[in-house]
């Protein structure tokens, strides 16, 4: 029975034993002292009454005075025994038992788990799936090994079960109820959870989270459905935003050759644009360019319309007739395409970035604190001196890949105020740090946690999968119902959010259209916007897409 008490009730339990039988001992050595060499003998009332102000410290009273050096050494003793007891019983003995008295207790067992997803161990790749899951009403449980994360989950509201799996693998006895399992420790610990889930007849989807590419196959072997790297998945979206030899800002220009062409554009707070509608600039109509949209925090917003507000700060993406972009130049700020990317840090995520630059045979520049392997620049990013070193102002883009959230906040705000007109693409590993990264002023942040959250959410929710960044497309598509309308009625853009930038009519290809223009039944219409866009145009318009003539530049 008592060894089925909590450790600090039995720790409770054992001082309160202790205390009478130490008061006991020591008045007891007291008396026999007092009366064989102080010749002043206590009664053994008087003895004990010494003996509880001296383990107390609450005093002496009248009997405060001893001759014999060895009754003055015992009472020295006794009074350093008395001081240790006061620091010891109440930080060690008493505290903890009252803390678990009045907090609420965590679980060390793992409840029933019949729908419910398990996930082994918490940390920032799973936050933002979490808030995902309560807004479902989709049931999880935690299973922690850290006391102080086990508490932090449970103040959240989670559902978290406190245990060791290295020492009692028996507490996930329920996983086979289980709906999923998500492995989010350390490779070597989700191969051991992995493989303990398996053997208590677990047979439902297993998700890893793993640090390592090379550990897929082998964690695959084992029994995990699926091992995904979001780190890894992180640095190729970073790589990609900064490059457009990895990715080009829109896909299929090549259709148009050199008639049309995109460029992006930072709208500068004092500029013509900022803060106006697009009914009341008139680009169209004046400068012969089409706003596909902008970029603000990091989201695109597809133009509806007239009433469409250019935001300051925002990237505008316009696009139109070289002669006709260079116009709009003079209005705003072009974003540039030329120079190296500087990449600062060289981490796990910085690693992968810098690799998939190199395989681009991109031009980029790696800072970093210590002078490694790898290494262009060695210097802290905080500091002007490493700023001008790295030529920062002249780069085509900054990627911040640094391991720690608040100096990737402060650093976003040193390299905005340093060079801002480059574009700033930085990454974190909490997703709640993203907004602070865009008031410090951040293009494009990117976490972890983002990530991870969409790829699982993907898979247990069966949500749509957000992609990282929303490209815009080009595609040739029939006419349809548009027939007989204006390439720039403003109906097209407020119903699906795309644009027709161009429409092919026999061997002639028209960019610039006069109020009377009408598209035919015959006509292939070049239509631009971000992919959902395009889908809803299809479907609105009953609009197909039509193959490139061949021979056609």
């Amino acid at each position: 029975m008592f060894i089925r008490l909590k450790r600090s009730t039995r720790r409770l339990l054992v001082l309160l034993a202790l205390l009478p039988a130490a008061v006991l001992v020591l008045g007891t050595v007291y008396m026999a002292l007092m009366g064989y060499l102080e010749g002043s003998p206590r009664t053994f009332l008087e003895s004990l009454q010494w003996a509880s102000e001296t383990l107390t410290t609450t005093g002496y009273g009248n009997d405060s005075h001893w001759k014999h050096p060895a009754v003055a050494l015992f009472v020295i003793l006794g009074q350093f025994l008395g001081q240790f007891l006061v620091f010891l019983v109440f930080p060690v003995f008493v505290l903890p038992f009252f803390e678990e008295q009045f907090e609420v207790r965590l679980q060390h067992v793992l409840p029933p788990m019949d729908g419910k997803v398990l996930f082994y161990r918490y940390g920032p790749a799973i936050e933002s799936l979490l808030d995902d899951l309560l807004r479902a009403k989709c049931p999880f449980v935690i299973f922690e090994e850290d006391l102080q994360t086990a508490r932090q989950c449970r103040d959240r509201g989670y559902n978290v079960v406190l245990g060791n799996l290295s020492d009692d693998p028996t507490v996930l006895l329920r996983v086979r109820q289980a709906r999923a399992v998500v492995t989010n420790a350390d490779d070597h610990a989700n191969a051991a959870c992995t493989l303990v889930v398996r053997e208590y007849g677990f047979s439902g989807p297993l998700y890893a989270l793993a640090d390592e590419p090379l550990y897929r196959s082998p964690m695959l072997q084992i029994g995990a459905t699926e091992v995904f790297t979001p780190a890894h998945v992180l640095g190729a979206a970073l790589a990609s935003r900064a490059s457009t030899r990895i990715s080009q800002p829109a896909e299929g220009m090549h259709l148009l050759g050199a008639k049309i062409g995109l460029a992006e554009f930072r709208i500068r707070p004092g500029s013509d644009l900022a803060g106006k509608r697009l009914g009341d600039l008139h680009l169209r109509q004046n400068y012969g360019v089409s706003v596909i949209g902008q970029w603000h925090g990091g989201v695109f917003t597809t133009s509806k319309g007239s009433e469409t507000v250019v935001r300051p700060g925002a990237i505008l993406v316009v696009v139109g007739s070289p002669a006709n972009l260079e116009k709009v130049e003079r209005m705003a700020m072009p974003i540039r395409r030329t120079g190296p990317v500087v990449l600062v840090g060289l981490g796990t995520v910085g690693a992968k970035v810098a690799q998939m630059l190199r395989d681009a045979q991109e031009n980029f520049t790696v800072v970093a604190r210590e002078q490694e392997g790898g290494v262009d620049v060695s210097g802290n990013i905080l500091e002007t001196a490493t700023l001008d070193k790295a030529r920062v102002r002249d780069a085509s883009a900054v990627i911040l890949a640094l391991s720690d959230d608040a100096e990737a906040v402060f650093a976003t705000a040193v390299v905005r105020d340093y060079a801002p007109e480059v574009p700033l693409i930085v990454s974190v590993s909490r997703s709640r740090n993203i907004e602070r990264l865009y008031r410090a002023g951040a293009d494009f942040a990117f976490s972890e946690g983002q990530l991870a959250g969409q790829i699982l959410a993907y898979q247990l929710l069966g949500e749509q999968a957000v992609p990282v960044e929303n490209r815009i497309k080009f595609v040739r598509l029939s006419a349809g119902k548009v027939s007989g309308w204006h390439p720039w009625r403003s109906e097209v853009v407020e119903r699906t959010g795309a644009k027709i930038i161009a429409v092919e009519r026999g061997p002639d290809v028209f960019v610039d259209f006069s109020g009377d223009f009408e598209t035919g039944p015959d006509d292939t219409l070049f239509v631009c916007g971000p992919l959902d866009c395009l889908e809803r145009f299809q479907r609105e318009f009953q609009s197909v897409p039509v193959a490139r003539r061949s021979g056609r530049a």
